[in-house]
């Protein structure tokens, strides 16, 4: 499965990309935050994505290349929705998960003709007080450069138990280069989380939707996301204890419950 690298440029900024499969409906991917770009990642989202690949054309976006001090989560959703303007995407089927999910939320509020279809994996549209606390612990470790502290507390709040301990040796290998400059971007997307406020704006959202959460989610709550669903007015669905905040990495069925919702008549 190849996946095709490539930079749109915006009127003040640009904005990696990569996409993947054939099909005719747009399927925008919004990853969530993270300390590495995912353009590092594009070939095997796209192996793990493949079953998209015939019915979807996928676009997955990196966040804005040049950011400055006290960028916000809007600004972010909005150079993302330039984006998609300029690449012709309308309509999308647009899948974000835990950042990504707070852009997506502003997209389709604010650009309700490039959404198509929306879901919400793991996310919020407000922190709460355990995940104020959690980002600003990423922040500080962060601001540190304690690379083995911040993956430490990636692991161990991102994923389920099993997930960490199969893949925890791993995870902290791929890591083990992160840069200064790696460690400035993630503290302003970090600390762009705290800008986030959608809740009151949610009933501006008209297209079809579905919230997926975990009840362990030890990141942005469980609660975070039925709150979301009740504001909707959609279905949520949480999966049980043994996942975590990166559920849609860990659940083998995650995937296919994208697919019935995004191919599905509602």
């Amino acid at each position: 499965m190849n996946a095709i690298r490539s930079t749109v440029k915006l009127k003040n900024n640009e904005m990696d990309y990569f996409r993947f499969g054939t099909g005719k409906t747009p399927f925008v991917m919004l990853p969530g935050l993270s300390v590495k770009s995912i353009m590092n990642s594009a070939e095997s989202i796209a192996v793990i994505y493949k079953l998209f690949a015939a019915d979807f054309t996928v676009y997955c976006f990196d966040r804005t290349k040049f950011l400055s001090e006290n960028y916000t989560v809007e600004q972010l959703s909005e150079d993302t929705a330039e984006a998609m303007e300029l690449l012709g995407l309308k309509k999308a089927c647009v899948f974000g998960a835990s950042q990504g999910g707070m852009m997506a939320q502003y997209i389709a509020i604010n650009h309700p003709g490039l959404v198509g279809k929306l879901l919400l994996g793991s996310t919020c549209s407000r922190l709460n007080a355990t995940s104020e606390a959690v980002m600003a612990r990423w922040v500080q470790c962060a601001e540190r450069g304690d690379i083995d502290g911040f993956c430490d507390s990636f692991i161990d709040l991102l994923y389920g138990r099993e997930f960490a301990e199969k893949y925890g040796e791993f995870i902290r290998l791929a890591h083990r280069d992160i840069s200064a400059e790696d460690f400035r971007r993630f503290v302003i997307l970090g600390k762009s989380c705290d800008t986030l406020n959608t809740y009151d704006s949610l009933d501006k959202i008209k297209c079809p939707a579905l919230v997926i959460g975990a009840k362990n989610d030890r990141v942005l709550t469980a609660q975070a996301s039925v709150e979301i669903a009740g504001k909707l007015g959609c279905e949520c669905y949480l999966y049980g204890e043994e996942y975590g905040h990166c559920v849609f990495d860990e659940a083998p069925d995650y995937k296919s419950r994208i697919m019935r919702f995004f191919k599905s008549e509602v």
